[in-house]
């Protein structure tokens, strides 16, 4: 499902709630193949009457995005050059960073 249909069922169960209408009311208005799962529709309704309004994604509190930056890449590089048998768990025991993050920018920015 893209982010644009998501963003257009949020605001038809917005509509309807704000109508005034319940959860199984509004699933039941928007059955159809593309209708969102009742659970969607009934955490969505729950969310509004908690007065949260908006319909695009907000980030999740907990874990941070993971940003790669040109001094983290440096790290790594540096970190390789002084030993190219350091596993990619040690790089990220000593950068503390994730095993994903550095992988991808193993291969994708330093292409080694």
């Amino acid at each position: 499902m893209s982010g644009d249909s998501n963003n257009m069922e949020t605001r038809a169960v917005k509509f309807f709630f704000l109508q005034g209408k319940a959860p199984k009311e509004i699933h039941t208005i928007l059955a159809g193949e593309h209708a969102p799962l009742y659970a969607t529709v009934k955490n969505w309704v729950a969310q509004f009457k908690h007065g949260d309004f908006s319909t695009c994604n907000a980030p999740h509190p907990g874990r941070p995005k993971t940003v790669t930056t040109p001094e983290i890449i440096e790290q790594i590089h540096k970190v390789i050059l002084e030993d190219c048998q350091i596993s990619v768990k040690s790089i990220t025991e000593q950068l503390g960073i994730s095993c994903e993050q550095v992988g991808y920018i193993i291969h994708e920015d330093l292409d080694m």
